[in-house]
C-alpha cells in the first residue's frame, strides 16, 4: 500500500462511517510521518483503522471497504476495522498520535484526518506481537533510520505485555542495534 492508497482508504472510510478522523494503527501507520516509507515496510494491502470518535463504528467499514469486499476487489487494497484494544502499544499512545490531514478526493468534500500512530509506538506494537514479519519490519525500520533503538528501549517498560517478553524485546533491539 502507497500513501494514496491509504488517503483513499480514510476518504472512503470518512463516506461510510461519516466520521472525518481515523486512527491508523499497524503497518500502514507509517505512512503517516512518511509517506515516502522503504518498500520492504509497506507490503500489506491493509489499513487497520478505527473512527476517534466512534469507535464501533470499525464495524461498518470493515463490512463496506473490509478484505473481500467490493472495494478490496476493485482496488486491490482494504481497510480493516479494529478498535483502539488493537494496538499493544506503550502507555501513552493516544497522546502521540500524529495528526495528519488528508485532502479531499475529487469529487468529494470530506477531507479526513489520519490520527497516525507515532513510528516508536508502532515498531514496539510489531515487537510485541513478535511475529517473524513483524521483527523484518522492526529491523527495516531500525536499518531505514525512521525509529532510534534508545527511544524504542525506553519505551519498552510501556508495553501491555509481561516482563518476560518486554526482556526478550530488550535482548533483539539491542541484537539489532548491533
Amino acid at each position: 500500500m502507497r500513501r494514496e492508497d491509504l488517503e483513499h482508504v480514510l476518504g472512503a472510510a470518512a463516506n461510510v462511517a461519516g466520521d472525518n478522523e481515523f486512527v491508523v494503527l499497524g503497518s500502514q501507520a507509517i505512512l503517516g510521518p512518511f509517506p515516502n516509507a522503504p518498500d520492504p515496510l509497506l507490503r500489506s494491502m491493509e489499513a487497520d483503522i478505527f473512527p476517534a470518535e466512534n469507535p464501533h463504528r470499525a464495524v461498518d467499514i470493515d463490512g463496506a471497504l473490509g478484505h473481500g469486499s467490493p472495494f478490496h476487489e476493485a482496488f486491490g487494497y482494504y481497510a480493516h476495522g479494529v478498535g483502539p484494544e488493537t494496538a499493544k502499544a506503550p502507555a501513552g499512545w493516544m497522546d502521540r498520535l500524529i495528526r495528519i490531514a488528508i485532502p479531499a478526493r475529487p469529487g468529494s468534500d470530506r477531507a479526513p484526518v489520519g490520527l497516525f500512530l507515532e513510528p516508536h509506538d508502532l515498531v514496539l506494537a510489531k515487537c510485541a506481537a513478535g511475529r517473524q514479519r513483524d521483527w523484518d519490519y522492526a529491523f527495516e525500520a531500525i536499518g531505514a533510520g525512521l525509529v532510534d533503538v534508545d527511544t524504542l528501549l525506553a519505551r519498552v517498560d510501556d508495553l501491555p505485555v509481561e516482563e518476560s517478553l518486554r526482556e526478550e524485546i530488550r535482548t533483539r533491539l539491542r541484537t539489532i542495534a548491533r
